[in-house]
């Protein structure tokens, strides 16, 4: 299976499947996101929902089994945590590049000179 048909990940979505490494309900994982950012991705629960019906479609989470009978309880598949590491990879390669390029001071236009 092709796990790259899911790259990039939004950040929400790539939050929301960090957020599920550990089991969690709805409000959990709103907080659990908005933590994890550092408090720049503040979801709505109705954004939140949406997310969760897309993710349960695509198999990245599943429901499990909670003791709390109000709430349901998500957690990341194997499969989700797959695309997880493939998009942590790229975006690594992307600060990776990114900071080598500055770190050597290119000139602004890339080293071509203007005609």
């Amino acid at each position: 299976m092709d796990l790259k048909k899911y790259l990039p990940l939004t950040e929400t979505t790539y939050y929301t499947l960090l957020s599920l490494l550990e089991p969690a309900h709805g409000y959990l994982m709103m907080q659990k996101i908005e933590q994890l950012s550092n408090h720049t991705v503040k979801i709505a629960a109705g954004t939140m929902y949406g997310a969760i019906e897309n993710l349960l479609n695509q198999q990245l989470i599943k429901t499990v089994k909670s003791t709390d009978k109000r709430r349901k309880t998500y957690v990341i598949t194997e499969k989700g945590l797959e695309v997880l590491k493939l998009d942590c990879k790229r975006m690594k390669h992307i600060t990776d590049i990114t900071n080598q390029l500055l770190e050597n001071g290119l000139p602004m236009n890339g080293g071509i000179e203007d005609v």
